[in-house]
């Protein structure tokens, strides 16, 4: 038997703030949900839009900083694994497929998410973002020597 492959890479916008729970063994875990917008062109040439709603749950430091940093609006890339979940509610048998996020890039530094790279990995120490949970409220120009406001959104990288 040929062993499976279950890998998923999303870009999309946080629907709403995530939601950091705890497990009765005290494991962190945010909740959130994405949404992932596509276009195309349909068989007469117009085009098309439509947007896909994602759940994804990120686990242990991961999650903890997720929630810290990201609000409703803001943008981040995931990469994780499709995990799907079986109940049984009001005698009616349920299911859902979820996200479980193994790394994490935050996207748009400059959109008040808070800025920088983070992974689920060991944690990283990154100059352009602040240690203060106002991190993701701040402005994103600076001053110049000149005394001219740079917008860091023009900046290409």
């Amino acid at each position: 038997m040929a062993k499976g492959f279950n890998k998923v890479v999303l870009m999309g916008n946080l629907t709403r703030d995530p939601e950091l729970r705890s497990t009765p063994s005290g494991q962190s875990v945010a909740g959130f949900s994405l949404a992932v917008n596509r276009s195309w062109k349909n068989a007469s040439g117009e085009t098309q839009e439509a947007v896909d709603y994602i759940d994804c749950n990120a686990w242990g430091k991961a999650g903890e900083i997720i929630s810290q940093y990201m609000t409703k609006g803001s943008a981040i890339l995931v990469s994780g694994r499709l995990q799907q979940r079986s109940w049984e509610q009001d005698g009616q048998k349920r299911s859902k497929v979820e996200v479980v996020v193994e790394d994490f890039n935050f996207v748009g530094g400059g959109s008040g998410d808070g800025g920088g790279n983070r992974s689920s990995g060991p944690s990283q120490s990154n100059s352009s973002s602040s240690s203060s949970s106002n991190a993701k409220k701040d402005k994103s120009e600076v001053e110049d020597v000149d005394n001219e406001p740079i917008n860091l959104d023009d900046i290409p990288f």
